[in-house]
C-alpha cells in the first residue's frame, strides 16, 4: 500500500480538495463536512446513533441534512472505497482515497462538530480560518506528522464518532483561549495585511497567531496527526476488507485526460451552502 499511494501522491495531494469545491457547486455536498452536534442537546455525543438509518428513524432526513452528515458520510465513503479495491479500479481507488481523507480530516477539526462553526454565535467572526487555515499555514513545519503504522480498524463507524467526540470535546477551548486572548491584546495588533497574489487580505497578525498558537498548546498539530493516523487507518482497512487485491499491478496505469480533474456541473447561483472555512 505504501508503495502504491506513494506513487500516485501528486493525483492524491490534488484531487483532496475537490470535496470543498462541490461543496460550493452541488446542492446536498455540504453536509457531508459537518455535524453540529451541540443541537442535538448537552447528551448528543453519547446518546446520538451511530448509524444513520437510527438517525433517521429519531429525526427526519431534513433535520439531518440542515445539522450535518458528516461521521455517516465517512462510513459510506469506506464502503465506496472498499469496492473501488475489490475491484482494482485504480482511478476510483485513488478519487475515493482523497475524498475520504478530506471528511476525515474535516471530522478532526473542532468547529466542524458545533453549530458555532465560525464564532458567529459568541462574536468571534473568523476563528475557524484562524484555527484550520492561519495556524497550520504559519507553523506547518514545526510538527511531526510520523504517526506509525496504519492499524485496522474493526468498527469503523464509531471509529469515525470517536473522532468527532474528541474534536468536540476541544471546542470549548478554541473559542475560550481565542475569547480570553481578544480580551488581552491590543486590538491595533490583532490583524494585519498581507499580499496575496494580486491582492492585499486582511489575515491575523503574526503575534496574535503565534500567542493563540501557544495557548492552545499544540492542539492543532494533535488534530492533524489524529487526521493522519485515521486516514492511514481507513485506507488499509478498506484493502483489507476487499481482499487484500495486489496493488502493483496497479502503479504506472495511465489515465484519460478527462479523468485527471473532476467535473461540476454548472454553479446553481440560487443554492445556498454553509462555507464552513470561512
Amino acid at each position: 500500500m505504501f508503495a502504491f499511494y506513494k506513487h500516485y501522491i501528486h493525483f492524491l495531494t490534488e484531487n483532496a480538495v475537490n470535496p470543498d469545491k462541490r461543496r460550493y457547486v452541488i446542492e446536498g455536498e455540504a453536509p457531508r463536512h459537518y455535524i453540529d452536534i451541540d443541537h442535538y442537546g448537552d447528551s448528543a455525543l453519547w446518546e446520538m446513533p451511530r448509524y444513520r438509518r437510527q438517525a433517521v428513524e429519531l429525526y427526519d432526513e431534513e433535520v439531518l441534512m440542515q445539522h450535518g452528515i458528516l461521521p455517516w458520510h465517512i462510513y459510506r465513503m469506506k464502503h465506496a472505497l472498499t469496492e473501488a479495491f475489490r475491484q482494482k479500479d485504480v482511478y476510483r481507488i485513488l478519487k475515493l482515497s482523497a475524498n475520504i481523507g478530506h471528511y476525515i480530516a474535516d471530522a478532526n477539526v473542532p468547529l466542524h462538530t458545533s453549530e458555532n462553526y465560525n464564532g458567529q454565535l459568541t462574536g468571534q467572526e473568523g476563528i475557524h480560518g484562524l484555527w484550520e487555515t492561519r495556524l497550520p499555514e504559519l507553523f506547518l513545519d514545526s510538527y511531526d506528522f510520523f504517526t506509525g503504522r496504519a492499524a485496522y480498524i474493526n468498527d469503523p463507524q464509531q471509529r469515525a464518532w470517536e473522532a468527532i467526540i474528541n474534536a468536540h470535546k476541544a471546542v470549548s477551548s478554541v473559542l475560550d483561549l481565542e475569547r480570553k486572548l481578544s480580551r488581552e491584546f491590543p486590538a491595533t495588533k490583532k490583524y494585519s495585511f498581507e499580499q496575496r497574489g494580486s491582492t492585499l487580505q486582511k489575515v491575523y497578525s503574526m503575534a496574535y497567531a503565534q500567542a493563540y498558537h501557544k495557548m492552545l498548546d499544540g492542539q492543532v498539530e494533535r488534530q492533524i496527526r489524529a487526521s493522519v493516523k485515521m486516514v492511514g487507518d481507513f485506507w488499509l482497512t478498506c484493502w483489507v476488507d476487499a481482499g487484500q487485491p495486489d496493488l502493483d499491478t496497479l502503479l504506472g496505469l495511465p489515465f484519460q485526460e478527462k479523468q485527471l480533474q473532476e467535473h461540476f456541473p454548472k454553479q446553481n447561483k440560487k443554492l445556498k451552502v454553509r462555507i464552513c472555512g470561512e
